[in-house]
């Protein structure tokens, strides 16, 4: 056969090789991802209005970026000054972020269980150092959690603190229907079929002395709701889904006990309302 004619028929046969190689391709993934729908753990679902949320803060670094606390313990009792940054792949720290829900960032301090809760909001200073003042009563190991956003991507980053002493754990409350936010507030939730990976409709109503009371806005909307699993303190920042702030959609990411911490301001002070709930597979 001349050469042309086998140059011919070799091309050909490529042809029908990648043919058959795209094909196979398409059946076995006929909707490539992008780079925002990446698995997620405890359910391999892109995150979306019905799908489990991402499961944050259980790393110090994700998407070339790194938390990094000025220091790893502070004293019991005092109030003194938790100082962070937030460093990128060349160890420089970035100093760009996005506003969310009215702040740059939002940082939970809490200890590992699950007592002693705070939501702060550090300030940025110019060499790209977050500051903000805290007081941490009681010894033992803390988690920051620093939730932010940066170009456009929503990050949780979380670090161990320490304070030192002997520290006295605290059992994980029962769950109850009712908790005491302080100031004669008292809130109840009301939580339905609660299941791992399905979205539940959480409907919380304030009340103080059998009157129903309406939060004040705070932070761009009237309620917000942390939760954080029982073990490793995964992350979830959920904000109403009603005007009222009365009504939250979830999705927790796996079975177990969550903590869940509700804010709401009312007569310009912001109280927080505990509850432990179960979450069934």
């Amino acid at each position: 056969m001349a050469a042309p004619a086998k140059l011919a028929g070799f091309a050909a046969l490529l042809v029908a090789v990648f043919a058959l190689a795209s094909f196979a391709g398409a059946a076995i993934d006929p909707a490539p991802r992008s780079s925002g729908e990446a698995d997620v753990e405890h359910g391999g679902e892109p995150a979306g209005h019905g799908a489990p949320q991402p499961v944050r803060g259980l790393a110090v670094a994700d998407g070339g970026l790194r938390l990094a606390l000025d220091t790893p313990g502070l004293p019991r009792g005092a109030r003194t000054t938790l100082r962070l940054r937030i460093l990128d792949d060349d160890g420089g720290a970035v100093r760009e972020f996005d506003v969310e829900h009215e702040r740059r960032m939002h940082l939970i301090v809490v200890r590992r269980d699950l007592t002693g809760f705070q939501h702060l909001h550090p300030r940025l200073g110019a060499d790209g150092t977050w500051s903000v003042p805290v007081r941490l009563d009681e010894p033992g190991s803390y988690r920051v959690l620093a939730d932010f956003s940066h170009d456009g991507t929503a990050r949780t980053l979380g670090a161990d603190l320490r304070v030192s002493g002997s520290a006295a754990l605290q059992p994980l409350p029962a769950p109850a229907p009712v908790a005491e936010a302080g100031g004669g507030l008292r809130v109840a939730l009301d939580a339905p079929a609660l299941r791992s990976g399905r979205e539940a409709d959480l409907r919380f109503a304030v009340t103080r002395g059998g009157t129903p009371v309406t939060p004040q806005p705070y932070l761009g909307a009237r309620g917000h709701l942390v939760a954080l699993r029982e073990g490793d303190l995964a992350f979830l920042h959920v904000h109403p889904v009603s005007d009222d702030g009365a009504a939250f959609a979830v999705t927790f990411p796996s079975a177990g006990r969550y903590r869940l911490f509700l804010q709401v301001r009312v007569d310009g002070r912001v109280r927080t309302a505990p509850f432990t709930v179960e979450v069934p597979r």
